[in-house]
């Protein structure tokens, strides 16, 4: 398969905004496919490069000035192969192979092959196809039920392993997927809360309640000795949190899957702000700030899987192998009780309370109405589109943001407000030294950015509105912090805010 071909049926998939078209356009080009492409091609039209990362840095490589090819003759594999070796250069020298290789790459790509390398590599893959549109042309191209690629996928963790699989061996190979003790499976999700009496009344108060945490989210598997942690995006950081590592190590089971949080705590036993937190995430090694395990979810203990036990029979499980590390929860509450919790985590200094049905499986990946979070105010993940030049004190500094909710068939972020509130002086300097890095282009008043960072934005409620693309506006908007820890495809949907615009009045009656 030519590399003009991934590129031509990009460029159509952003050309359109029909979930039907975006997913009938990709099925086509994953059936064009060869064995030894399809893994690739799935991984680069997710925006996701399978060697990870390179070693380049993006000044490198947007600063290269080769000529492009004339005809299309680059192939998939000639291009996986140049990724691969670049992913495996180090030590002396290592800058100069480097730039050997990309420049063999570019002079044998037309320019719009090089510009989607250029994007590929440095993580600007603005296509519009999510990794739920590619699942379902997967499934489209190999005639396979989407429930089973989404199964397949939760347990794998890769979509590119999912569709080698359902191309070589149908539903039979999706279903013989199973939850495998060392490799992460994607995380449940949460979805916002209203109000906790809703939320309780929603599942006849037949739930769980537990505190909500403002940490990491960790999935940490062990089998025998050996022990993985991984982050809410799977990755692995094992070396670099030991005290977690021996913390699983003490527990009395040969193995396990936890899902659950981590936190660095202060001397009086209060949780540190999360971006303390997240900082230990980003090194390579140990750091002297210790973080806490605290457990919520138990999806394998023993040889058993639980993944489809109800969350009652897991909890259960979580209880016995984890004890004390496990998060205190209320099962079956009254509305009193449930209150006074909420009451009690908030003075703890957590963010709020999760309501979670007792009669419902581990859906991985999906973010359902099983568990819900409760919050004093309602918060979002939204996308940053951009910042205005501030003025006044806030001269010089990047301050009034542009935010944008995902939009679930996989289009451009949706404009749904601005705000400024909440940006403290350390806020502004990090958005002004960091934003130029995810650079769309400018203009006099305005840096707009590619959609890659989520921040958390507290807000009063939602409005009707005609001033942004997506019908509504953020009522008191207000910035709580930036979010490290999520991918853009994790962000709050334009549904999820539409959600909280309050009930339209009954039309007066007629005369």
């Amino acid at each position: 398969m030519y590399l003009s071909q991934v590129v031509e049926a990009l460029r159509a998939v952003r050309a359109t905004s029909s979930r039907k078209i975006k997913i009938a356009t990709l099925a086509e080009l994953l059936g064009q496919a060869g064995p030894d492409e399809l893994a690739q091609v799935v991984a680069w039209v997710s925006g996701e490069l399978p060697q990870g990362r390179i070693g380049t840095g993006w000044r490198t490589l947007t600063t290269m000035e080769v000529e492009s090819a004339a005809d299309s003759t680059l192939t998939v594999g000639e291009a996986d192969r140049v990724f691969t070796e670049l992913a495996g250069v180090g030590g002396s020298g290592s800058t100069a192979r480097r730039r050997e290789l990309l420049a063999k790459l570019f002079s044998a790509a037309t320019s719009e092959e090089h510009d989607f390398v250029l994007r590929l590599l440095t993580g600007e893959m603005r296509q519009g196809a999510l990794t739920a549109i590619v699942a379902e042309a997967v499934a489209k191209a190999f005639e396979v039920p989407i429930d089973a690629v989404r199964r397949a996928h939760m347990l794998s963790g890769r979509l590119p392993v999912t569709a080698v699989a359902a191309s070589t061996g149908g539903v039979a190979a999706l279903e013989a997927f199973r939850l495998e003790v060392g490799r992460p499976i994607q995380p449940m999700l949460a979805s916002p809360g209203a109000a906790l009496d809703e939320a309780m009344s929603e599942f006849d108060g037949d739930v769980s309640v537990e505190h909500k945490m403002d940490g990491a989210r960790i999935q940490v598997h062990r089998d025998g000795d050996q022990v993985w942690v991984f982050t809410r995006t799977l990755r692995d950081i094992t070396k670099s949190v030991p005290e977690l590592v021996g913390r699983v190590r003490e527990l009395d089971c040969t193995s396990v899957v936890l899902d659950g949080e981590t936190l660095a705590l202060n001397d009086s036993g209060r949780p540190r702000p999360f971006q303390e937190t997240m900082s230990r995430f980003g090194a390579a090694t140990a750091q002297e700030l210790l973080l806490h395990p605290y457990f919520f979810d138990c999806l394998h203990l023993d040889g058993v899987d639980l993944l489809d036990a109800p969350l009652r029979e897991r909890r259960a499980a979580l209880t016995k192998v984890a004890g004390a590390l496990s998060i205190p929860a209320l099962i079956a509450p009254d509305a009193e009780a449930a209150a006074e919790y909420f009451d009690g985590a908030l003075a703890a200094g957590h963010e709020g309370i999760m309501i979670k049905a007792l009669d419902a499986p581990y859906a991985a990946g999906r973010r359902g109405r099983s568990w819900l979070k409760i919050k004093p105010t309602h918060t979002l993940d939204l996308i940053v589109l951009g910042a205005e030049w501030g003025y006044g004190r806030r001269t010089g500094y990047l301050s009034n943001l542009h935010l944008g909710a995902r939009d679930p068939d996989g289009g451009e972020p949706i404009m749904v407000g601005k705000t400024f509130k909440g940006l403290t002086d350390a806020l502004l300097q990090w958005q002004t030294a960091e934003f130029p890095r995810h650079e769309r282009e400018r203009d006099g008043t305005t840096v707009y950015l590619w959609p890659e960072l989520v921040v958390e934005i507290a807000i009063d409620g939602v409005q009707v509105s005609p001033r942004y693309p997506g019908g509504l506006a953020l009522r008191f908007a207000r910035v709580v912090r930036y979010r490290p820890d999520k991918e853009p495809h994790q962000a709050d949907t334009i549904g999820t805010l539409r959600a909280l615009l309050p009930e339209p009045s009954a039309a007066a009656p007629a005369d």
